[in-house]
C-alpha cells in the first residue's frame, strides 16, 4: 500500500553509485561488488509509447508499444537508443507524431479507466523552442516520473505525453483525479520547477472531461501555477 502523505519521499536515485575495482580479498582475488551488476528497481514499471499519425489507419492501430522496463539501468539504455538515432528524438519526429511514457497497464489515451477522470499539466512551446528545449524538457518529464519526484503524490501520476504539432509542440503530464486539488497542484509546482519555467511565467491544468467538449481551440484552465 503507498502512502499519500507529502512527507513520504519515495523519490528514486537515478544515478546509481558503482563501486569501483571492488575489494581485495584475503585470497587475493578481487571481489567484485554487488552493485556493479545488480540492477535498481523502479517503483513502477512504465511503458513507452509512439503515435503515428497515418490518416489511412485508426488511431489505435497507428499506437505502438515501443518498450517496457522496470529499472533505472534500463531506463538509460532506452534513453541511449534516442542518443544514438535508433529512435527518434522528439525533436526529428514529423508533425502528428507522439511519444507517451505510462505506468504500465495504463494506455496513454483518456479512455483508459485511469485516465478518465483525471487531466494533464500542460506546457506549448513555440516554433523555435522545439531546437531550443524540446527534448531538454521530455527527457526531465520523463526524469520526473521514473524518478518519482513527486512525493508522496507520485501515486497521481499517470504518465505522460509529447505532441509534434506545426503550431507548436507539447508536452504534459496526466494524473488520476481532476478533483484531486492538493495532489495536483504539488505535482504543477515541482513540474515547473524541474523544468526552469520562470516564476513569473504560468503553467494550466485541463480535465480531459473538457479537452474532450471543448467549443473553442482552447480549453479552460482548472487550476494554474
Amino acid at each position: 500500500q503507498k502512502t499519500n502523505d507529502p512527507r513520504h519521499d519515495s523519490s528514486i536515485n537515478l544515478n546509481p553509485q558503482h563501486t569501483e575495482g571492488g575489494e581485495e580479498a584475503d585470497t587475493g582475488q578481487e571481489m567484485v561488488s554487488p552493485e556493479s551488476y545488480i540492477k535498481h528497481p523502479l517503483q513502477n514499471k512504465w511503458s513507452l509509447w509512439f503515435f503515428k499519425n497515418d490518416k489511412t489507419k485508426t488511431w489505435q492501430a497507428n499506437l505502438c508499444l515501443i518498450s517496457t522496463f522496470d529499472t533505472v539501468e534500463d531506463f538509460w539504455a532506452l534513453y541511449q537508443n534516442f542518443l544514438y538515432n535508433h529512435i527518434q528524438l522528439s525533436s526529428n519526429l514529423i508533425s502528428g507524431c507522439d511519444y507517451s511514457l505510462f505506468k504500465d497497464g495504463i494506455e496513454p489515451m483518456w479512455e483508459d479507466e485511469r485516465n478518465k477522470r483525471g487531466g494533464r499539466w500542460l506546457i506549448t512551446l513555440s516554433k523555435q523552442q522545439r531546437r531550443q528545449d524540446l527534448d531538454r524538457f521530455w527527457l526531465e518529464t520523463l526524469l520526473c516520473l521514473v524518478g518519482e519526484t513527486f512525493d508522496g503524490y507520485s501515486d497521481e501520476v499517470c504518465g505522460a505525453v509529447v505532441n509534434i504539432r506545426s503550431k507548436g509542440d507539447k508536452i504534459a503530464i496526466w494524473t488520476a483525479d481532476f478533483d484531486n486539488r492538493e495532489a495536483i497542484t504539488h505535482i504543477g509546482r515541482v513540474y515547473k520547477e524541474r523544468l526552469g519555467i520562470p516564476m513569473k511565467m504560468t503553467i494550466g491544468y485541463q480535465s480531459h472531461s473538457d479537452t474532450a467538449t471543448k467549443s473553442s481551440s482552447t480549453t479552460k484552465n482548472k487550476f494554474v501555477v
